[in-house]
């Protein structure tokens, strides 16, 4: 059976108005990743490389060219019809983390599976923290948290809607050597137990070794694909 493309990418550009005038942060890249694939997108700051990402999950709206997931053009849609299609398809990890702060570990986990109303959603969301080796954080709030347990938070509520697809922007940035290694072992593991397609932005070279392939960016293009 032929493995199906999750994105494909067609001479996208994106262009901003600055101060000084427009500034072309992508300039006409063209790329394809496969169906549970894991992509490094690295490169210098300033390469491009959180934009692409942002764009490619559908956060942020090119200039030109066109982005597919799954065969569905971003370019052909509203806000709500993008909304709908990020709901389906795409998880999401920051580098920031992005818990909500009045919600236990579990209800944060919980949260993209309940908007999709999977009434599983609880013991769904348990069986992931367990995963990430915190079943002993369940009802403990986001400041009661380090940061590596708030990133395998973040991690688990990812997962907790079974995304297609996988966005991740520098998610060992925060943190320190050890808490790092755990994060990569784990997001892995959880990337093949789920064969979830798994792209992400990162500076760290062991994490960018462990994907399929590495794709490196610089002032706003792709150099190797």
């Amino acid at each position: 059976m032929a493995v199906k493309t999750a994105i494909k990418v067609k001479n996208l550009t994106h262009t901003v108005t600055a101060n000084t005038g427009d500034l072309t942060i992508l300039k006409k890249i063209n790329m394809e990743i496969k169906e549970g694939e894991s992509v490094a997108i690295i490169g210098a700051s300033g390469s491009g490389k959180s934009t692409l990402l942002g764009l490619l999950a559908g956060l942020d709206i090119n200039t030109a060219g066109d982005i597919y997931l799954y065969d569905h053009a971003f370019s052909e849609m509203d806000e709500e019809q993008r909304a709908i299609l990020r709901g389906q398809y795409v998880g999401f990890i920051f580098q920031s983390f992005h818990l909500l702060p009045s919600l236990q570990a579990v209800e944060n986990v919980m949260l993209p599976a309940e908007l999709k109303g999977d009434k599983d959603a609880r013991q769904k969301a348990e069986a992931l923290l367990s995963k990430v080796g915190l079943s002993e954080r369940l009802t403990h709030y986001p400041n009661q948290l380090s940061g590596g347990e708030q990133q395998r938070v973040a991690i688990a509520r990812a997962f907790a809607s079974s995304p297609k697809i996988l966005f991740a922007d520098e998610p060992t940035g925060n943190l320190d050597e050890g808490n790092g290694k755990i994060i990569i072992d784990q997001l892995f593991d959880l990337n093949h137990t789920h064969g979830t397609t798994l792209v992400m932005v990162t500076h760290d070279n062991e994490l960018a070794q462990k994907c399929d392939r590495q794709l490196v960016m610089s002032a706003g293009q792709l150099v190797e694909n």
